[in-house]
């Protein structure tokens, strides 16, 4: 009994030894032999074909290492297993370690994706590649460039690493690295990211992305900033930019960005700073929202006019201004940039400006309306005029006031200029607050050299193409 224990065991490690380093079995039209240093060197040439276990290698020309148990492959090389299949010109197999390798432009496929690269690695009992130099990587719905990648076949797992480029038929995503997930169509990226939508002259940079395909759902985060350029009714391009600390991306069918903390946007004479905004991918409406926790409400400008309530909605109409809607506390703060401290002020519990293609041409205040306005004559100030109702219209003409309607007991209070001058200060609405930080590009673009890259008259975002180089 214990004899037979200790030749199990000493048989045990040789037998898994020998199935570990199964020897290569190879044919060949014609066959050579001889010895180099002392170790014996074969030689098949002809239809080669190399078994081992699983593997199969096909080639023109076969030169083994008999002791080591590997073999240069030699001449339209093709090895298989299971549902890999390798091609190349030329490469090499070490038998022991189940590894093949080509420097000579090798092509992969496994049934789902392919992979060509300049040089790769396959291991066979992972059932990983490595590949390196010009990687691509191509499946149904989606091409990868890169200059490394290993893929993990039983997994469906890409890991790719410097200048990763990956383009589909809606957009292309630019990073220094990115992990996908075939089955599940996740897609996780880091540093230097560039998402690109053509149609749509859309660009988001950010440093981290999230991308879970089948929820129709991403989120980038790390300094992330949105730019889209579009052409006004006149021709003219007009550049939209928003930064935030996160942006959250949905592509069902609300299509919409979630922008969230220290929100700012800026579009033309029009700015805002926020915490929560939604901006629609048609390019239709900007909605801002007051949370629980700020302690400010959203804020808007718009040439000399700041607008701030809990919510506000900005909708668009063929890229232009067609209407702003503040609801709940809502007030408007128009400067006067002749006159130092007067301001022309409404609040109300709901506000709703309507745009023209020469601007404002109709505000509308619903519930507890209140208006102050400086009155001039000949250009000169001449007082002010303090009214309450509970709705009010002003109608404008060439940016300027045309005719003021007030509703439900309306009341009016004329103050002279006697009475206004050096006093401004005490005719303000009760929500009265000048905020500062309004957003421009200038600071947006602040240390953004990812971004100035591309925001030049050649760049894809006029009408150039996409530089993976930049």
């Amino acid at each position: 009994m214990m004899r037979a224990l200790l030749i199990g065991l000493i048989l045990f490690p040789l037998s898994l030894f020998a199935q570990e380093n199964e020897p290569l079995q190879i044919n060949g039209k014609t066959f050579s032999g001889k010895l180099v240093n002392g170790s014996s060197v074969r030689e098949f040439e002809g239809d080669v074909v190399i078994v081992q276990g699983a593997v199969r290698i096909t080639c023109e020309r076969a030169i083994q290492y008999v002791e080591s148990n590997e073999a240069e492959l030699i001449g339209k090389v093709v090895v298989t297993q299971d549902s890999i299949i390798i091609k190349t010109d030329r490469g090499h197999y070490w038998g022991n370690k189940k590894v093949a390798f080509s420097n000579s432009g090798v092509k992969l496929t496994d049934g789902h994706v392919q992979l060509e690269a300049a040089n790769g690695y396959y291991y066979f009992d992972e059932k990983r590649s490595f590949f390196y130099g010009q990687v691509f990587l191509f499946d149904n719905l989606s091409k990868m460039k890169t200059e490394k990648l290993t893929y993990f076949d039983d997994d469906d797992k890409a890991v790719a690493s410097g200048n990763v480029q990956v383009s589909d038929t809606a957009s292309t995503i630019f990073a220094d690295s990115l992990i996908h997930f075939r089955n599940t169509d996740e897609s996780f990226a880091f540093k230097n990211i560039r998402i690109y939508n053509p149609s749509n002259r859309m660009a988001i940079f950010g440093n981290k992305l999230e991308d879970y395909g089948k929820k129709n759902y991403s989120k980038i985060s790390e300094m992330p900033f949105l730019v889209r350029i579009d052409t006004t009714d006149t021709g003219a391009l007009d550049t939209l930019m928003i930064s935030a600390k996160t942006l959250e991306s949905y592509d069902d069918s609300t299509k919409k960005l979630i922008a969230t903390d220290s929100v700012k946007i800026v579009r033309g004479a029009f700015a805002s700073l926020n915490n929560l905004t939604y901006y629609f991918k048609n390019g239709d409406k900007i909605e801002t929202f007051k949370r629980e926790a700020d302690l400010f409400p959203p804020v808007m400008w718009n040439e000399n006019t700041q607008m701030s309530a809990d919510s506000i909605y900005l909708i668009l109409k063929e890229n232009r201004l067609n209407r702003i809607d503040l609801n709940s506390n809502a007030a408007l703060i128009t400067t006067d940039r002749d006159s130092v401290n007067r301001y022309d002020q409404m609040s109300g519990k709901k506000i709703r400006m309507t745009f023209g293609k020469e601007g404002l041409e109709k505000t509308e205040i619903d519930g507890n309306a209140l208006s102050i306005y400086y009155q001039y004559e000949d250009k000169e100030p001449n007082g002010l005029l303090k009214s309450s109702s509970e709705k009010a219209k002003i109608l404008f003409e060439k940016k300027k006031v045309s005719d003021v309607r007030f509703y439900g007991k309306p009341v009016t209070e004329f103050h002279p200029e006697n009475m206004v001058k050096g006093k401004e200060k005490d005719f303000t609405i009760p929500t009265f607050r000048l905020f500062s930080g309004r957003p421009t590009k200038i600071n947006l673009l602040s240390g953004r050299k990812d971004l100035l890259l591309y925001l030049t008259k050649d760049s894809e975002f006029y009408g150039g193409k996409p530089d993976s180089k930049k």
